[in-house]
């Protein structure tokens, strides 16, 4: 936890609410999203007992599985699941843009817009990803054969599953996690994954305090938990007769038809308040202007929206229980990518954010006090511009000479560290030199080099482009990591004679 984030967190007990952490949203919130509340039965694996959907506030559809050890009404469900999903993923489908590609040399097409979809909590998006993973290589015919949908289901929400691993991305967000990347509640990281108790913190009732609400909110008599676990007491006394109710109603219609509705009756009661959660969240969540940056991360979520769009349509398999040794690898670089993009982006976007790495010694802000715009540096084959500006600052500078730097409001530009001279009054001065986004001429643009007066941020992160590594083929991968093994070639007799 930073230290600004603490300081947030002690400031929310104190006012008695949830403190900001962010200006801007860093999350792109679709005009549509696809809201999923699933709830499992306990003591079962992944079994699925209902869920919540609905892509708005009045369009909520209940799916109940009665009887959740019955193998064949899970598979069902899952159908009845794929009846929503899937027509919400193809309605976004229809239209595609041009995007170029080899530096302009080439096109290709992506969707405009892509499905986005939201769950309580990151126990919600478990549930999906296992959910996907029972459902994907299900087979509609052979032995215990599935509607063809199922299998289309359960890869699609594997997709999103993996995408909820990308950080950054926004294509299945748990409700939790985004509100609390926003607002600093008063309570412990473990606590701030309780949906009820996190908006307790962040809209109280009124009259009562964030800790008020928040405690009300961890009765279970009083606010169901979002799922997908389900209360111990209202399991064993009032779910499971009801579900006995159903099993001993036998092939009599009337009784069957009579004791699912009371069990819908009584999961509807235990989605309503959760349910009306998400949709508060959302509102809260929409309420806050888009960080700049949120637009290209949103088209990097409709690339691999598009992307797998095709290989589904092109007949392509669903996803391997396991990567290969080279997929695995690569598939960890490219979170490690995502997730240093992430933090820098998010620095550039949000004074609050940037304001953890200036506390870290990783950026500084300060005052140009002279600049030197027609600078021209003309010791090498051909003169180039080079102005440089002298910056003060208060804050201390742990960036030696030759480092690089750069600023969020001009982030194609680097500053090169020339002078740090330290001050008896507790001021730091600092003489950069500037090179890029500045054209190629030796006459700089209009405010392309900062001015005196200019209040800057200057900050090692960079948000520049990540190149990345070079890994083996397949099949030149050794076996030892998962690669095809030596050929192995018989001895003739000839050789066995030899020998």
């Amino acid at each position: 936890m930073s230290t600004l984030r603490a300081l947030a967190r002690a400031q929310a007990v104190a006012a008695g609410r949830a403190q900001p952490v962010a200006t801007v949203r860093h999350l792109h919130l679709s005009d549509r999203p696809l809201v999923l509340v699933p709830l499992a039965l306990a003591g079962e694996a992944n079994a699925p007992l209902a869920v919540l959907v609905g892509a708005a506030p009045d369009e909520a559809r209940l799916l109940v599985v009665p009887q959740p050890r019955n193998r064949d009404q899970r598979f069902a469900f899952a159908a009845e699941l794929a009846g929503i999903v899937l027509p919400y993923l193809d309605s976004f489908r229809g239209v595609t843009e041009a995007v170029a590609v080899d530096r302009g040399r080439d096109v290709r097409h992506r969707y405009v817009d892509a499905p986005q979809l939201l769950v309580p909590n990151p126990a919600g998006i478990t549930f999906l990803r296992l959910f996907g993973r029972s459902t994907r290589f299900r087979r509609p015919d052979g032995d215990h054969p599935v509607h063809p949908s199922v299998p289309l289901l359960g890869r699609w929400l594997t997709f999103f599953a993996e995408r909820a691993e990308q950080p950054g991305s926004a294509a299945l967000l748990a409700l939790t996690d985004a509100l609390t990347l926003h607002w600093a509640t008063g309570q412990s990281a473990v606590e701030d994954l309780h949906l009820p108790a996190v908006l307790g913190w962040l809209d109280p009732p009124p009259g009562s305090t964030g800790a008020e609400a928040a405690l009300r909110a961890e009765d279970p008599a009083l606010v169901p938990p979002a799922g997908p676990a389900t209360d111990p007491d209202f399991d064993n006394h009032r779910l499971a007769p009801a579900i006995e109710a159903y099993a001993g109603a036998g092939d009599d219609p009337a009784a069957r038809s009579s004791a699912y509705a009371e069990l819908a009756a009584l999961v509807r009661g235990q989605f309503a308040p959760t349910w009306e959660l998400m949709w508060r969240g959302v509102g809260l969540l929409r309420a806050l202007p888009p960080g700049a940056r949120v637009a290209g991360r949103w088209a990097g979520d409709r690339d691999a929206f598009t992307g797998y769009a095709e290989h589904v349509d092109a007949g392509g398999g669903p996803q391997p229980r396991r990567d290969g040794a080279v997929a695995a690898a690569l598939r960890l670089q490219r979170l490690e990518r995502a997730l240093t993009a992430w933090a820098v982006q998010r620095a550039y976007d949000d004074p609050l954010v940037m304001a953890e790495h200036r506390l870290a010694g990783e950026a500084f802000v300060g005052e140009v006090t002279l600049a030197d715009p027609k600078r021209v540096d003309d010791s090498g084959r051909r003169p180039v511009l080079r102005p440089r500006i002298q910056v003060v600052t208060v804050e201390p500078v742990p960036m030696p000479v030759g480092a690089t730097l750069y600023s969020p409001a001009r982030p194609g530009q680097k500053a090169t560290v020339v002078f740090v001279t330290p001050g008896g009054d507790g001021k730091t001065e600092v003489v950069l030199e500037l090179s890029g986004g500045m054209g190629r001429g030796l006459t700089a643009p209009a405010g392309s080099v900062p001015e005196v007066g200019e209040r800057i941020c200057l900050t090692s992160l960079s948000d520049g482009y990540l190149p990345g590594g070079v890994f083996p083929t397949p099949e030149e991968t050794p076996w030892t990591h998962g690669g095809p093994p030596e050929h192995h070639v018989e001895p003739s007799s000839e050789d066995l004679t030899a020998q």
